[in-house]
């Protein structure tokens, strides 16, 4: 696992530091999108600075983008490896209300509207609200 995450990291253009694979293997373990606090209460021993630098160079490096939620906080998720949060990158996110995860559906791009001339479109969020399958059973 650890190889994996060198070369993800790598691939990217980041240096792989102990700080930045933890974080990084716990994304990728959790599956769902994660707030700074969640990340910082799962990773105990790490200082809430050091996880939110590792967060800020991976989103300035396409490795996770940022997705806010309902209430303003800001979750993040591993990008796919060919992602550069392009418009032509962007994806639907889902909001369960039971359990509150944020899932990424990369299956379902957003739909940019045309907009007037001069308007440039840098980033998109589409998030949609209701249950996830595990809370519907």
């Amino acid at each position: 696992m650890t190889n994996h995450l060198e070369q993800k990291l790598l691939s990217k253009n980041i240096k792989p530091t102990p700080v930045r694979k933890l974080v990084l293997k716990k994304l990728l373990d959790e599956r769902v999108a994660m707030s700074l606090v969640e990340i910082e209460r799962k990773l105990e021993r790490m200082d809430r600075s050091s996880i939110y630098r590792t967060l800020r160079t991976f989103e300035e490096n396409y490795l996770v983008h940022a997705i806010p939620d309902r209430n303003g906080t800001v979750r993040y998720a591993v990008c796919d490896d060919a992602c550069t949060c392009e418009p032509r990158h962007l994806h639907l996110h889902f909001l369960c209300l039971q359990c509150n995860k944020t899932y990424c559906l990369t299956d379902n791009p957003v739909q940019i509207p045309d907009l007037p001339p001069g308007y440039e479109v840098r980033s998109a969020d589409f998030l949609i609200k209701g249950i996830c399958p595990s809370c519907n059973k």
